[in-house]
């Protein structure tokens, strides 16, 4: 009996071995990341996550300080008392038929193109998101496109909402594996004042056809959004905190819903893109339109023909390492 015991003993230990050695190997085969790039930043957990999900919320990792500086900075724009060039300031339709030329914080829903201030560009280049990008860009990345939203109270019109959409339709440059939005609640974000809503996984997808939705009270200038989209899809509503960012790939579906309170909701953001991403032409394809509306917006504004792509090349502005092709 006990040479029975001692010959079953070996065999589980050597099942166990075995087993051993298996999983082993298992563990040691390297995952293939098509969404990330190798940094120290993020966890397997988070690396993952965003693999599959097309998004990462990363929990406190601005300062409150530096948020109420870039409050205080959005208010003095609106109050005129600076004046950022390239800066451009834009109203909520329903805000901008009583306010005529009016500004002031209640009548700004948003500011883009901040990359000449240095007061707000310093967001930009955060100590604190400066790691993340590595993981998502690579080690040379350029700022392409600054917000500030200033989402107002809904007046009814439901006009504060933003369509889902996806982010790439509005750049012409690739990849766009290379690209990733960091985007940072300067106050506590709920559903009430309208928090990002996401389609987890469309980042795997293709870029969608888009257009103005038809609302029956109107949209907001340059809100497109997916052409008959399928509202059941499943979504994620992303309530932070102040200090709270998300990153996100540009073809994550996204948007976000009405500001059903009496306060403005504010959130910081900027889309990167590693510098060795190149610019595409788009005509002929479902970018066309968002082409012909952004090149008259700025010939209105400047009186010049500019490509799509200088258009871009203008609005961006290196944050780390070198500069390549953008």
């Amino acid at each position: 009996m006990s040479e029975r015991i001692t010959m079953l003993r070996r065999h589980m230990e050597g099942s166990n071995d075995t087993a051993l050695t298996k999983c082993s190997a298992v563990s040691d085969h390297k995952p293939q990341y098509k969404y990330t790039v190798d940094s120290e930043i993020l966890s397997n957990h988070q690396r993952n996550f965003f693999e599959e999900n097309g998004y990462l919320v990363v929990r406190k990792l601005l300062p409150h300080h530096a948020l109420d500086n870039y409050k205080q900075r959005f208010q003095d724009i609106c109050d005129k008392l600076v004046d950022i060039p390239g800066l451009l300031i834009m109203k909520d339709i329903t805000q901008a038929k009583s306010s005529g030329n009016e500004l002031g914080e209640k009548y700004v829903n948003k500011i883009q193109d901040f990359i000449l201030d240095e007061a707000l560009f310093d967001y930009c280049r955060r100590p604190e998101i400066i790691p993340y990008l590595k993981s998502f860009c690579g080690s040379n990345v350029v700022a392409m496109h600054t917000m500030l939203i200033n989402k107002p109270p809904d007046a009814g019109n439901l006009t504060s909402r933003h369509p889902m959409h996806q982010d790439l339709h509005y750049f012409p440059f690739r990849p766009a594996d290379r690209i990733v939005c960091a985007w940072t609640a300067m106050e506590k974000i709920t559903q009430e004042n309208g928090c990002l809503v996401v389609v987890p996984g469309t980042h795997k997808g293709t870029l969608l056809p888009h257009s103005y939705p038809e609302w029956e009270k109107g949209v907001n200038k340059m809100y497109h959004g997916i052409q008959n989209y399928i509202s059941s899809m499943p979504r994620t509503h992303l309530e932070m905190d102040k200090g709270d960012t998300v990153f996100f790939h540009p073809l994550l579906i996204h948007g976000s819903g009405a500001n059903r309170t009496e306060s403005f909701r504010k959130a910081i953001s900027c889309h990167y893109a590693a510098s060795e991403c190149d610019m595409v032409d788009v005509k002929g394809t479902t970018q066309e339109n968002i082409e012909q509306e952004v090149m008259g917006i700025a010939k209105k504004k400047t009186g010049l023909d500019i490509s799509f792509q200088d258009i871009w090349r203008i609005r961006c502005r290196p944050v780390l390492g070198e500069t390549v092709n953008i």
